[in-house]
């Protein structure tokens, strides 16, 4: 059965709809970090904190070497997203964006909202993401039937997702509250230390948020959003069992992190996005229709 589900056909446009969407957030992620990741691998030695793959360093790579690898990052996700030789730059892509980032974390806090974009990028990066809407592709539409060559990495990116959300719940109930947790108090805690944290670090003004405001008027919605959260992380696999749950699981989601941003003030750039979410609907509606048409011969007079 679970093979079954596995490998559920799906058009290989829908691949490559992901594979664009996913490459060209990844690219605007990365080049908007440049300053980010410059100035942060050039701290003082004793913030190198390696993590990951870069525990295979023992030290610090000189800031030229960091540099580069970036640029080259740059250069691989963008082909990636053309779909450009990607038999090579596809894992390419995956390989140096997990590096990038992990780098990055190693002089920081870890931010584990990375993670989900990496291993979609993996997962995306070594299947047959451009054989349809690409510069590798030798016609602009699917050139097979659906295929299960072009589900299981459909169906693998959402089993991560779903993967990570109910992790999310298990560390909750694994917590000192448990169940308890559900009833919004560690929740409304957490909201107010957040709030002081940033009025304390950040500015005055930046603290708690309007909605927090709102909501302190009527506690019992406290218990309504921590309840609300817990059950969607819980019940997140059950995303798997139909593709309709799965794409009205997205929505929830999507909207959990919405009001997360206008609560606690904390963006998850990657979910916001609605990428997340992605392989979970029929993308390859959303190409023209003159992408059916096949391009013109090299060499071929205009």
């Amino acid at each position: 059965m679970i093979r079954c589900w596995f490998f559920t056909p799906a058009p290989a446009r829908r691949l490559d709809a992901v594979r664009m969407m996913l490459g060209a957030y990844t690219l605007r992620y990365l080049v908007m970090r440049w300053r980010l990741i410059s100035h942060t691998a050039a701290g003082p030695r004793r913030n190198f904190r390696p993590v990951g793959v870069a525990r295979l360093l023992r030290r610090p790579l000189p800031i030229n070497a960091v540099k580069t690898l970036t640029i080259v990052n740059y250069g691989a996700t963008a082909a990636f997203t053309a779909g450009w030789r990607h038999r090579t730059t596809g894992p390419l892509h995956a390989l140096l964006t997990l590096w990038t980032l992990t780098y990055r974390n190693s002089w920081s806090m870890v931010f584990h909202n990375d993670n989900l974009v990496v291993l979609h990028g993996a997962i995306v990066g070594v299947s047959p993401s451009a054989d349809a809407v690409s510069l590798d592709a030798r016609r602009l539409s699917s050139p097979t039937s659906p295929s299960w060559r072009y589900g299981w990495p459909l169906q693998l990116a959402n089993a991560v997702t779903v993967i990570t959300y109910a992790l999310a719940a298990v560390a909750k109930l694994r917590g000192p509250l448990g169940l308890r947790w559900a009833s919004g108090s560690s929740l409304r805690d957490q909201v107010a230390v957040d709030g002081i944290r940033k009025s304390a670090l950040v500015c005055s003004g930046d603290g708690l948020s309007p909605a927090v405001v709102l909501i302190e008027r009527r506690p019992e919605l406290w218990r309504l959003l921590a309840t609300g959260s817990l059950l969607l992380e819980l019940g997140a696999p059950l995303a798997l069992v139909d593709r309709r749950l799965g794409r009205a699981w997205s929505v929830a989601a999507w909207s959990m992190h919405v009001g997360i941003k206008a609560i606690m003030r904390i963006t998850f750039r990657y979910q916001l996005s609605g990428i997340t979410y992605a392989p979970f609907f029929d993308l390859e509606r959303l190409l023209p229709p003159i992408a059916a048409r096949p391009l013109p011969a090299m060499g071929a007079a205009a």
